[in-house]
């Protein structure tokens, strides 16, 4: 058995402001609670959250590490009381609400999950935070049904990347927007029946188009502001619009007859407050569903760059770039 050190190294915010803020520091290592694992982290995924956690804008939950990073993969270091299925050794991802970015993390039981069949570190630690997130929007909040056509923007981002994969695996037709002909090709690439460069084209004409005028069945949304009137006016009637950010704002004026008017549905989630029931039965459903599609190669997570974990802060600058296509992740 593995002696453990008394201490990691970690990356904290300073205070909130820009990459800077994310330093080196020597951290005691995590205790672990009833129904916890400690895991040697191998490689951590970044995600908006971070850079919105690191500006001071998106707090951990009560109790949760102070620590940014949400997703991790590594080895099973030490099993908490009540962590009945893992082992020493065991590899697994894991979703987490804070402490990723340190060389040590625990973790709720039930929400961690084996690496996929031939998967690495690198591969397996950039599941958890997209994968959970579309598989609970798209099934469980918008229900997309096979033979249906969905909208998701941000096509090339992690999340749009995911999105596009699952949406299509479900059986349904995939538009996307991104804001670059490099990012459009990307997306069509991965699946995408049409990608649209929303600098240049008006998605809400795209779509009715493409649509043959009927409109969308299903929007997934992390843009807000302006595009929120017009994610209104692409749905077909029973359509449903899904919120999981808003880049561009979340404060506008609707008008809300044409929802009355089309039936339609608008709802939205966040994951990192979700209780760990909540989340460790969407693990499940991964495992049971998605995981086999993963280990097939019938979907992978698109990896943009890697970084060590003590240079963080030009991870993050890469990130608020907007120039990346897929994942950004940090190895130990």
């Amino acid at each position: 058995m593995e002696t453990l050190p008394k201490t990691m190294t970690a990356i904290e915010i300073a205070e909130p402001g820009g990459p800077e803020m994310l330093r080196p520091v020597t951290r005691p290592l995590p205790t672990l609670a009833s129904g916890e694992i400690l895991i040697k982290t191998a490689t951590a995924g970044v995600n908006r959250p971070d850079v919105s956690q690191r500006k001071g804008g998106y707090p951990p939950p009560p109790g949760a590490s102070d620590l940014p990073g949400l997703e991790l993969a590594g080895t099973v270091a030490a099993v908490g009381p009540g962590a009945m299925r893992w082992k020493l050794g065991d590899k697994v991802t894991a979703l987490v609400a804070g402490g990723g970015y340190a060389e040590y993390c625990a973790a709720p039981a039930g929400q961690c999950l084996p690496w996929p069949a031939g998967f690495d570190a690198v591969r397996a630690a950039a599941l958890p935070e997209n994968y959970f997130t579309v598989w609970s929007n798209l099934v469980g909040r918008a229900k997309l049904a096979s033979g249906e056509t969905i909208l998701v923007h941000g096509g090339a981002s992690g999340i749009g990347t995911t999105a596009i994969q699952i949406a299509k695996s479900l059986g349904a037709t995939v538009l996307v927007t991104a804001g670059s002909d490099e990012k459009c090709a990307a997306c069509v690439k991965l699946g995408a029946a049409r990608a649209i460069n929303y600098k240049t084209e008006d998605y809400v004409a795209v779509a009715k188009e493409f649509t043959g005028g009927k409109g969308l069945n299903v929007i997934l949304d992390m843009v807000g502001g302006d595009y929120i009137a017009r994610d209104i006016a692409a749905l077909a009637p029973e359509g449903r619009l899904v919120f999981i950010a808003f880049q561009k704002g979340r404060k506008v004026e609707i008008d809300f007859q044409p929802i009355m008017l089309k039936r339609l549905t608008v709802t939205g989630s966040t994951l990192r407050p979700r209780d760990i029931a909540f989340k460790s039965a969407v693990a499940g459903e991964l495992e049971e569903k998605v995981w086999p599609w993963l280990g097939s190669g019938q979907i992978a997570p698109i990896i943009q760059a890697t970084f060590p974990l003590v240079q963080a802060a030009e991870a993050h600058r890469l990130m608020e770039a907007g120039d990346h296509i897929g994942k950004i992740m940090l190895t130990v």
